[in-house]
């Protein structure tokens, strides 16, 4: 009985608890968007002189303000961690940490890995999806066909790494190993402990999620090309792979790059599939993982700080060219 009247009062304790954020958050969302109104009301009634620049002010301040919030003080702050030690609030360490991202033989096989991954990844996700583009266009049922190769897109990538450990395991539960068995190989290696043979294998999970992703996308570019332009090439005899190479492939270079460079991107920051499938053991860890165990493993601050940095330092130049290929080809159209 008291057993039962204190489960009673803890559940009734945790929806008391429950209900009190719940309308906490609500209270700031309704103060949220007052303010708004608030704000938007004092814009319309705004003339003359002020009105263009308290316009500006409106739409731009609530973004730089977040951005600042979300990006920029993280960004310094991280930057400002990677120069001291292992603890908050450790002492000033210069480039001590630097130096051991870049000198630690374990660190530098995490930066190989990271590489190897950068390198492989998105160009064979890439070009399956610029040949998928190609041969499906040619289908009759290919809306079918693209949802079923898009589909692994709406899997998350942690759902992906679970989903392919199960194919992965060793015998008799392994899928791989079960087909490569009934195919006369009697004893199969144990795929995900055996390096560097198990990094590829993941990137076979990335390659999985993200050909989908080039495929649509791509897809979407070759139809956008002129019939005037396909017409022209085959009356001067461009035929199969040469209309394919020396027509289509400039038309959609612009595309074609910045579905490239968005995948690398995405790969660079890769650690659900590493985390879900091997936590970054038998040789597979790569940056981003790593950062997570310096940081919330072994409470590293300073190393894991550094390690965000030059991830961020990697991701930077390929955002930049993303943005620039696009402003370049929205100039285009």
């Amino acid at each position: 009985m008291s057993v039962l009247a204190s489960s009673g009062i803890v559940t009734a304790s945790t929806f008391s608890d429950s209900a009190s954020k719940l309308g906490n958050v609500l209270a700031v969302v309704a103060v949220f968007f007052a303010v708004v109104l608030i704000i938007f009301f004092a814009a319309g009634r705004a003339t003359g002189r002020f009105q263009r620049p308290l316009s500006i002010v409106i739409f731009l301040g609530p973004a730089i303000v977040l951005l600042a919030i979300g990006l920029v003080i993280p960004a310094i702050r991280t930057f400002y961690l990677s120069l001291h030690g292992a603890d908050l609030g450790a002492k000033y360490v210069g480039f001590k940490n630097y130096r051991w991202a870049f000198t630690d033989p374990g660190e530098q096989q995490v930066l190989l890995n990271t590489l190897l991954w950068l390198i492989i990844a998105p160009v064979v996700a890439t070009a399956l999806g610029l040949l998928i583009a190609v041969g499906v266009d040619r289908m009759k049922r290919q809306n079918l066909v693209k949802s079923l190769i898009f589909m692994p897109m709406a899997i998350s990538f942690v759902g992906a790494g679970i989903i392919w450990k199960y194919v992965y395991d060793k015998q008799p539960d392994g899928l791989l190993s079960s087909i490569v068995h009934a195919l006369g190989w009697k004893n199969p290696p144990l795929w995900l402990l055996s390096h560097p043979l198990n990094n590829f294998l993941l990137m076979v999970i990335m390659i999985w999620i993200e050909t989908g992703f080039a495929m649509v996308v791509l897809s979407a570019a070759i139809k956008a090309i002129p019939d005037d332009v396909i017409e022209a090439a085959r009356v001067d005899g461009a035929h199969g792979a040469k209309l394919f190479f020396s027509v289509q492939i400039p038309m959609i270079r612009s595309t074609l790059i910045v579905v490239l460079t968005t995948v690398m991107i995405a790969t660079l920051k890769i650690f659900d599939i590493i985390k879900a499938v091997t936590g970054g053991n038998f040789g597979t860890n790569t940056l981003s993982n790593d950062m997570w165990n310096q940081t919330f493993v072994q409470f590293n601050y300073g190393r894991g700080s550094t390690l965000a940095v030059i991830i961020l330092v990697a991701v930077a130049p390929l955002l930049v060219y993303n943005i620039v290929q696009l402003r370049k080809e929205r100039a285009t159209r």
